[in-house]
């Protein structure tokens, strides 16, 4: 999948046909541009709110207003980051791959635009209603109200439609494996956001097996698997080069669906939930094992022979720590679900630390990787390469200090519950550790304040003409 040379200059004797592309093609551009604006905005927005809370961690007195407390600014931080940054620059680059992968225009860009507007409404709604103490309870990262939720849905629906009849309508035979990624991402998505606002079966316990199934399959079959297949598209395109196996992609493509469903359980090991449904869970997480090694194995083996890109490219060595995060942090998810290691890391900093290497190392840097390589040539403006190295060493930096401090902390916070030393002592033992959280999120969050600034400077050339082969 080589790069294509770019379109022609424009010509009045451009046939009538070739003028449609090229406008079809200059509005594709405005639509992801667009959606990675309000992307990278509302990272700034909802790492703001993550930096005010470590802050909080280490001076607790930082203001006592109940809408300025952690219980309200928490879900404030963690929706907007997963429904706000992550999804809608996952969305951003699928409607950009799916196009190019399947040699033709994006069908029914309307519906992309009114999602697009939905989505942000969504969030807006919802962030507002987190902030006055309106939420649908303690259910993590489902604390939005269901019209709030419903109106992402729609939007989601929307875009399914787009994205399904663009390959549908597709120029070539066989189904590139990123549709398979994005297309199965969005179906899973919305099957998942349906069973999770449903509240016939969520009385008493059942509520708690449901929010396990919910907040997993958050992570593991909408930004995993949205995250996959940009990556399938990008990192063949920047090394120009085919991925090394796609029967490789394909089975990770469905052990993914067939383990990862089942793994939620094992957030709620030791509770009153049926201990089978646990074991289950437990035994999908080993599972779990062959999705992540086929496709972990899958991106290295295509970079294999080109080292020397990563440092030429100021893409590639985020797509490559992406991919390392990748393998990491669901390796570690799965060491998380046996019940002797659960019974240490479960309801401490350590699970927080897991979360923030799986949806910050693997699906941003993954993201950031993909909008540093696809949008430049799209737009026909470059990024700031020195601001490029400083927001992916801040990022990284930050990341393994904010990573390890909460894992050592986390570590000896459940080995001192276990031992039965009063509650409080395992908060005076967390400070240092916190003092850390604090200083590795602060550099990531100056991270995202060039990130957001080098989108800016990529925004698209009037009139530009841009490439429009995969």
């Amino acid at each position: 999948m080589s790069a294509s040379p770019a379109t022609p200059a424009a010509s009045p004797f451009l046939s009538a046909t070739a003028a449609a592309d090229r406008e079809a093609d200059r509005r594709l551009v405005r639509l992801v541009y667009t959606f990675i604006a309000c992307a990278a905005a509302w990272l700034v927005c909802g790492t703001a709110v993550g930096e005010y809370i470590a802050l909080k961690f280490v001076w607790p007195d930082l203001g006592i207003d109940p809408w300025l407390s952690v219980g309200r600014l928490r879900p404030v931080h963690t929706n907007i980051v997963l429904f706000g940054w992550a999804s809608l620059a996952g969305i951003g680059l699928a409607l950009l791959v799916v196009p190019r992968t399947s040699r033709t225009t994006l069908r029914h860009p309307r519906f992309a635009w009114t999602a697009l507007a939905l989505l942000n409404a969504a969030i807006i709604v919802g962030t507002v209603c987190l902030i006055a103490g309106l939420n649908n309870g303690a259910q993590e990262y489902r604390e939005w109200l269901w019209p709030v939720m419903g109106t992402f849905v729609a939007g989601i629906a929307l875009l399914l439609v787009a994205l399904y009849r663009t390959v549908a309508m597709r120029g070539t035979e066989p189904i590139y494996i990123s549709n398979w990624y994005i297309l199965g991402a969005f179906i899973w998505v919305a099957t998942l956001l349906t069973v999770a606002y449903l509240p016939w079966y969520q009385h008493g316990l059942s509520e708690t097996v449901i929010q396990g199934y919910f907040m997993h399959n958050a992570v593991g079959m909408w930004f995993t698997p949205l995250s996959l297949g940009m990556l399938y598209y990008a990192l063949p395109k920047l090394l120009n080069k085919p991925i090394y196996s796609y029967a490789l992609g394909v089975l990770a493509f469905w052990t993914q669906l067939l383990f990862y469903t089942m793994i939620g359980g094992h957030h709620f090991v030791f509770s009153p939930t049926p201990w089978s449904l646990q074991t289950v869970a437990i035994v999908f997480s080993i599972g779990m094992i062959v999705p992540v090694f086929a496709g972990t194995a899958n991106f290295l083996l295509t970079i294999r022979g080109d080292w020397s890109s990563i440092t030429d490219s100021y893409a590639l060595p985020f797509i490559f720590v992406g991919v390392i995060m990748y393998f990491v942090a669901s390796m570690q998810g799965t060491l998380e679900a046996f019940r002797s290691l659960n019974e240490v890391w479960h309801f401490t900093d350590f699970t927080v630390a897991h979360s923030h290497m799986a949806m910050y190392g693997f699906v941003s840097f993954l993201l950031w990787g993909g909008i540093y390589g696809l949008l430049p040539p799209l737009t026909g403006r470059r990024p700031s390469l020195r601001l490029v190295g400083a927001h992916f060493w801040f990022a990284l930096i930050g990341l393994a200090i904010y990573a390890s401090s909460l894992m050592v902390g986390g570590t000896l916070r459940g080995l001192s519950w276990m031992h039965g030393a009063p509650f409080i002592d395992s908060v005076v033992l967390m400070a240092p550790y916190w003092t850390g959280r604090m200083i590795g999120g602060t550099l990531m969050f100056l991270s995202h304040l060039l990130f957001a600034y080098n989108v800016w400077r990529m925004r698209p050339v009037s009139g530009r003409s841009t490439e429009r082969a995969a």
